[in-house]
């Protein structure tokens, strides 16, 4: 009796051992990725997932893609979602906008099928057609709710002459189309370019750097290699570091392009096919080239402590894109300078039109640079007729305050310090020693531990309000000083900005705030017929008509109103717009000379 309960006990720990194997069993999750309708657009994804427990299983596509501030909804693109287990089709049900639950019952392995439609050209969003697939992998890979942990495994098979893969993700038994990706964070924020793109590559700062040229262009990769390693070691000398082991450049060419979006090691750009050889593209193509680099440290790893872990099924609020973003904005031309890839009064001529964009904007009296960054989401990436009356960008007035306070630093320290040393003392304790993100307060201390002094009147006038920059209060240290080139112009101004139609028609396309149109009561959508007695034919006839008066003249705007025909008086009143260049202060010190030297890295 004792030794039949003794085996019957051990049988029963054998099974609980048995059943405990199969439930700690990793899930497995394999997708195939295949291209059987490359030129109507479509990509077909199988996913096969494994070692289930639950019953129930929730499928779930994001609603958004890193970087990019816009709820863009890519559940919108899926198309025929089914699921089967044990080789039948199992019950689905949408059950919200981006979640499918699959009722898989006691089956541990499913296979989920869908397709996605791939037609928007942009960095953010996928890409396909006969020549070339971009995946833009937020959009394309779904996942099981509560398992953004889980790796995976992505096999590419690619459409009829495709013959090459460009993604960071590392390759799978040397296999360049089958791919893992150690958790959905990083799969999503690893775009995949597959087709017949042209792959180069070079070492810098002790790391492989590859660009994937797509779509051709004129571009001359010698010259290239020479100045993206430039950059790349330029930007590694601010953190003393570089995280990755290997970074790839997507390129996506066209007649017109523009635009890139960062990612943990890769970014992807836009570019125009034949600007590489006109030198004013070409060194906007560098800028952004070292803007969306500079991003593997800003931002991808030095972040607000919002943005990561990321929700992936709602918007992920900061106040704080203006350090993100805007840094990034003030460093990417600041280290174009620093390499010598263009002159001092090159940077300085770029800087003053980022000075006019945001003065010449009336929303900078509006919107703060707090609110700037938490509005992104409902403001930056959908932009109305008024949206310049109501808001400011991130980036460039971000990047004036890192002006500002770049030159507070070396001021203050009389050039021993400067911003690199903000940026790398919050990379090494927040990123590197506390693993986390930083919070609006602890990033407003690092700025006073390098400043010196107390920034809370700073932070209430320029961060938090809208005071006018005091910029010559601050460009002073360096020797220079903001001159208007418009300030003794006496033009008058209307305040409209116009579209024409292919039929000849002129419309108002946005009213400036405080103008005389905004005052008089002209409208957008509003079609201009004549000022005065003088018929419109082309926009360039409103520019006319209106240079021709005198400020405080009253113009009739003949214009037709949701078909009805008006006649509206208004008064026109002397143009606001400025136009700043930085020049050279008067009686130059030794002081100002040795700055000037610190901030531009003058020889």
């Amino acid at each position: 009796m004792k030794m039949f309960s003794s085996i019957a006990f051990f049988n029963i720990l054998l099974l609980m051992n048995v059943n405990a194997s199969a439930v700690n069993k990793p899930v497995r999750i394999n997708y195939k990725v295949t291209f059987p309708e490359a030129q109507a657009h479509y990509v077909n994804v199988e996913m096969n997932i494994t070692n289930l427990t639950q019953k129930e299983t929730d499928i779930k596509m994001p609603v958004w893609t890193p970087g990019s501030y816009l709820v863009r909804e890519f559940a919108k693109n899926v198309e025929g979602f089914e699921a089967h287990a044990d080789g039948h089709a199992i019950a689905t049900v949408k059950i919200n906008k981006n979640t499918w639950r699959v009722e898989n019952g006691k089956a541990t392995t499913i296979k989920i099928t869908y397709r996605v439609y791939a037609f928007e050209v942009s960095v953010r969003t996928s890409f396909v057609d006969a020549a070339s697939g971009f995946l833009s992998t937020s959009g394309i890979f779904m996942y099981p709710a509560a398992m953004l942990h889980e790796p995976s495994i992505i096999h590419i098979e690619p459409y009829k002459g495709w013959t090459t893969v460009s993604t960071s993700l590392e390759p799978v038994n040397k296999d360049p189309f089958t791919v893992y990706a150690p958790n959905f964070d990083i799969l999503f924020d690893s775009p995949i370019q597959v087709g017949t793109q042209d792959v180069f590559g070079f070492n810098a700062a002790g790391i492989k750097y590859e660009v994937a040229m797509c779509g051709g262009g004129n571009y001359d990769k010698e010259r290239l290699t020479k100045d993206m390693t430039q950059i790349i070691e330029e930007e590694t000398s601010v953190f003393k570091e570089n995280p990755n082991k290997r970074y790839l450049f997507i390129v996506h060419n066209y007649v017109k392009g523009g635009g890139g979006l960062e990612h943990l090691s890769s970014t992807v750009l836009g570019a125009s096919r034949e600007g590489y050889t006109n030198e004013a593209n070409y060194q906007r193509f560098l800028s952004l080239v070292a803007h969306e680099h500079f991003h593997l440290w800003n931002v991808k790893r030095l972040r607000p402590i919002v943005l990561g872990p990321f929700d992936y099924d709602n918007e992920n609020y900061t106040t704080n894109l203006w350090i993100a973003e805007g840094f990034t904005a003030y460093y990417d031309n600041l280290i174009i300078r620093r390499t010598n890839l263009y002159p001092a009064d090159n940077y300085l001529a770029v800087l003053a039109d980022d000075i006019n964009s945001v003065e010449n904007q009336p929303g900078v009296k509006i919107q703060s640079l707090s609110e700037s960054s938490f509005d992104a989401w409902i403001k930056a990436y959908r932009p109305d007729e008024n949206s310049g009356n109501t808001t400011i960008s991130y980036y460039s007035k971000g990047s004036i305050i890192a002006l500002l306070l770049d030159l507070e630093i070396i001021h203050n320290t009389k050039g021993a310090k400067c911003l690199d040393d903000v940026m790398k003392y919050m990379y090494d304790t927040y990123y590197k020693l506390k693993k986390r993100g930083y919070t609006d307060a602890e990033f407003k201390r690092g700025f006073e531990k390098f400043t010196g002094k107390n920034l809370d009147e700073f932070y209430s006038k320029y961060i938090n309000g809208v005071n006018d920059i005091d910029y010559n209060g601050y460009l002073a240290y360096a020797g220079y000083k903001l001159t208007n080139e418009l300030a003794d112009k006496n033009d008058p101004y209307l305040g409209v900005k116009t579209t024409a139609l292919n039929n000849g028609k002129i419309y108002i396309t946005s009213v400036a705030r405080n103008s005389p149109a905004w005052v008089d009561g002209l409208n957008v959508n509003d079609e201009l017929i004549a000022l005065d007695d003088t018929t419109l034919k082309d926009i360039k006839d409103v520019n006319k008509v209106v240079e021709a008066k005198k400020i405080g003249e009253i113009i009739n705007v003949n214009l037709i109103r949701d078909g009805i025909k008006l006649v509206i008086p208004v008064t026109l009143l002397k143009n606001p717009q400025v136009k700043y260049k930085i020049v050279d202060a008067d009686n130059l010190t030794p002081e100002q000379l040795a700055m000037r030297k610190k901030w531009l890295k003058l020889p």
